[in-house]
Formats: C-alpha cells, sequence, structure tokens
C-alpha cells in the first residue's frame, strides 16, 4: 500500500486497544518551529479524502522529522509536519490534512484486522525517502544509492540481487501477483492498480486516491485467503511504502541504522543509509496469530538496535526457509517477526470468514482526465520498457507529461498484454521457460460488489 503514516491509519486503533502506541490528542506540531507564539495544530481524528499530496520527497521528510536541515537531533522531535505542509499549502488545508488520522470506524477492514490478528506498531520505512527506494528496500534491502524516483534507474533497472533469486537458489517456488504492471520489474534482472479510472479506482491508497478502495483490496485479498484450501499455510502481510507527508508521533530511528552496502546518497545530501524513514502501518494476518496482537519492537534482536523496517520481509523468509546468505547489511539487521506465527500448536479456527464494509469516503467519481502523477509517470516508463520504447526518452518524458490517467492505464495494459504475447511466442519458439517471466490473473477480481452479509 502507499503513502500513509501510522498514526494517519492506525493511530486512533488505541481506543479499541490501549496496547496499540497510538495517539490521544495531546500530540501537536506548531505551524512555523522557529515563532514561539506559532499557532499549534493538534493531531485530531477527523481525517477524510486527502488531495493534494502532501510531501514525501528526502528533503521534505526531513523538516517533518527534524524541523531543520539540522539532522543532529536524536531522538528527533517529529515537530516540522505541519509546517512543511503549510511550505506547501499557505491556506493551511495540507497542514490540518497532515494533523489529522482516521477514526477506527472509517476503516472497518483494518480495524477488524487490528482485533483479529497482528498490529505492528514500531515498523519503519527503510529510508526517510519517497516510494522507490523503499519497495527496493523491500524486495532486494537496499535501494543501491538511491534517495529519490529515478525515472532512467527505474527504466534501466536496477542491478542488485532480491530475495526472489535467494529463494530460486534455495529451490523454493515463488509468485508476485500484481494489478495493471508488476512493479518488480524494476529490478532487471526480474524484467496494483495504480491509475485511478471510473470503471477500476486506484486501490493503493496513495493520495489522492480513496483510502476506501484501498480497503475493499484488503477485504478482497482476505476473504480470497480465508476461502482458500492453503488458508491454514498462510501469511499475509500489509504494510505502506513511506508514510506521504503525514503526521507521526514516534521518533524515527537515527543511530545504530547499518548502511546497507556502503553506497552513498547522490548530492547534494550524500545520505549514507544509516537512519530510518518514518513509522508505517503494518498488519499481519494468519490463523496461527493470537487474536488482538500487538508487537512493538524485536527486543534487541538480531543485534541491540535492531528495528522492523521494510528489510524485515527478506530477513524473515531467509529465516523461514533457511537461507545460507542475507541479501545486504540491512537484511542482515533488521528484525524479523516468524515468532509471530510460532506461538500456537495449531491454527485459529474462529477466525471471520468475511470483513466488515467499510465507509465511502470520497463523494465525486475518479478524474479520469486528470494528468498523470510521478509515480504514474514512472510506471509509464516500465511499461515502455516492456514495449521496447524506453529509447525514445524524450518521446517518454513529453509523454508522460502530457497524458491523462485514462490514456496511461490504457497504455500500461497494451504494454504487459505485448509483454505476455511476447512471452508465449518465445515458449513456442522453444526458449527455455526459466528463462521467461510469466504473467496469469490471480483468483482475485476487479468486479466483486459490496455485500452486507456478515458471518
Amino acid at each position: 500500500m502507499e503513502n500513509r503514516s501510522f498514526d494517519h491509519m492506525l493511530g486512533w486503533m488505541k481506543k479499541i486497544n490501549p496496547e496499540i502506541n497510538g495517539v490521544d490528542g495531546t500530540q501537536w506540531n506548531p505551524l512555523n518551529i522557529a515563532d514561539p507564539n506559532s499557532p499549534k495544530f493538534f493531531f485530531k481524528n477527523q481525517a477524510q479524502y486527502v488531495d493534494p499530496d502532501p510531501g514525501h520527497s528526502f528533503q521534505a521528510i526531513r523538516e517533518q522529522i527534524f524541523g531543520s536541515e539540522d539532522t543532529s537531533r536524536n531522538p528527533p522531535r517529529m515537530n516540522g509536519f505541519a509546517q512543511q505542509a503549510f511550505s506547501m499549502d499557505p491556506s493551511t488545508n495540507m497542514s490540518r490534512d497532515v494533523m489529522n488520522g482516521f477514526e477506527p470506524d472509517m476503516l472497518a477492514v483494518y480495524k477488524a484486522l487490528v482485533s483479529e490478528f497482528a498490529v505492528f506498531d514500531r515498523w519503519f520505512a527503510s529510508v526517510p525517502s519517497s516510494t522507490q527506494p523503499n519497495r527496493l528496500f523491500v524486495h532486494s534491502g537496499t535501494s543501491a544509492g538511491a534517495t529519490s524516483n529515478i525515472p532512467a534507474m527505474l527504466a534501466k533497472g536496477y542491478p542488485q540481487r532480491t530475495i526472489f533469486e535467494n529463494l530460486d537458489d534455495a529451490g523454493v517456488s515463488w509468485g508476485i501477483y500484481y494489478q495493471n504492471i508488476p512493479a518488480t520489474l524494476f529490478y532487471r534482472n526480474l524484467r496494483k492498480r495504480y491509475t485511478d479510472l471510473k470503471t477500476a479506482p486506484a486501490n493503493d491508497d496513495h493520495p489522492s486516491h480513496d483510502v476506501y478502495q484501498g480497503q475493499m483490496l484488503v477485504k478482497e485479498v482476505y476473504e480470497t485467503l480465508r476461502a482458500s484450501p492453503q488458508w491454514s499455510e498462510t501469511l499475509l502481510v500489509i504494510t505502506y511504502d513511506e508514510h506521504g507527508g503525514f503526521y507521526d508521533h514516534v521518533a524515527t530511528p537515527v543511530s545504530g541504522v547499518p548502511s546497507p552496502d556502503g553506497i552513498v546518497g547522490p548530492e547534494p545530501f550524500l545520505f549514507k543509509f544509516d537512519r530510518l524513514g518514518v513509522r508505517v502501518p503494518s498488519i499481519m494476518v494468519s490463523p496461527w496469530i493470537e487474536k488482538g496482537t500487538v508487537v512493538h519492537g524485536p527486543n534487541g534482536s538480531p543485534f541491540p538496535t535492531s528495528e522492523y523496517e521494510h528489510s524485515s520481509i527478506p530477513a524473515t523468509v531467509k529465516k523461514l526457509f533457511n537461507m545460507t546468505t542475507f541479501l545486504t547489511k540491512r537484511d542482515e539487521w533488521a528484525g524479523t517477526f516468524e515468532g509471530i506465527v510460532q506461538t500456537r500448536k495449531e491454527p485459529r479456527t474462529d477466525c471471520p470468514e468475511r470483513l466488515p464494509i467499510p465507509t465511502r469516503i470520497r463523494k465525486s467519481e475518479p478524474n479520469e482526465d486528470a494528468k498523470l502523477t510521478e509515480f504514474q509517470q514512472e510506471l509509464l516508463q516500465l511499461a515502455a520498457v516492456l514495449k521496447g520504447e524506453n529509447t525514445l526518452t524524450s518521446y517518454l518524458e513529453k509523454m508522460g507529461k502530457e497524458m491523462t490517467v485514462k490514456q496511461g492505464n490504457d497504455y500500461m495494459e497494451d504494454a504487459v498484454k505485448r509483454f505476455l504475447e511476447a512471452g508465449l511466442y518465445a515458449k513456442r519458439m522453444g526458449v527455455d521457460e526459466e528463462q521467461i517471466v510469466q504473467m496469469r490473473p490471480s483468483l482475485t477480481t476487479r468486479t466483486m460488489k459490496p455485500t452486507t452479509s456478515q458471518p
């Protein structure tokens, strides 16, 4: 999922389980840190549909965490969210947006999952930056020095080894499930729905997308897994790439974090990858998890400073399947979470078969004629790679800026279709199937209609 902080999505879940490190309304940010008489923005429970998108670049996040360019304070005060939003929108509307969270009933699917399974209240983004660097950490334990979304590198493909190759070497089968276009093809050696259409609204939670659609996606995936014969062998991990500019009160770890590979980020920041990003929502679902579990931190394991962050995913996969090597020093350091499915002797039989219908938040239809966001333009570049048009760089840059959401969606769908057809043709020509990326529809469907029936 995309671009929401823990406090924004799950902070008010403290009402249903006081053990959760959430919010109580006493948390606040000044509008101007330098002004002792600055207005205070207290964190409220009135979150609604958010548009436009709050700031979440490397420099914006630095200001949100530290309140200035000085990154020496440890722990940081987490007091620059309202101020940074105000720099983007002097009306203070964005400042109010980032200092608001959802009432539990507004996110009925998450409310049910938090009550029934496990919530992690100390899980951080891997890097204080935007989408793609954090996604790279999920699959490879590093962003290879990226501190922003670099279109040229995304099109070329990142070179680092991924957890999927380690799984291959260990003889463990794996698959990638996607909507629109599989973003894991940003990895050169591997070569969700992200567009917002009237017939298929975006469901990744990235503002300005409606979190209702994200709730419906999670509901659909859960109910599909719950009805599956493999339910008793399932662990579903729900997390967010980064906080998207929304407030969180838990101080970001800024010491004791190892660089994954010694690579330093580009100028002007020369980031050493030695601190984490902002806390993000993370929920885990399995019949092997005790009801109402709250996981705080890895408790000094495997290292005294270890934390849960996105590299915890490949680190846990390595541990569960007894693989021999880590990807980087970061996944070697990250906390692992296999323990949450190892406390029971047998799986639960009381897990709900269906989840509640969430509340609709956006009152209008998606704007198919809107321009593509930066992230959507990056996916467009990936689609161009699949179509073999990635060498036309100036054409692609112009195309991404001029296309509408509807046009971009159609282009990506056509690219995936051609990619599939090329793979099938290669198979018919006798190419080794192990060298072909195979994609097929998943068991879930986007024609699912809400139902009011409950078990």
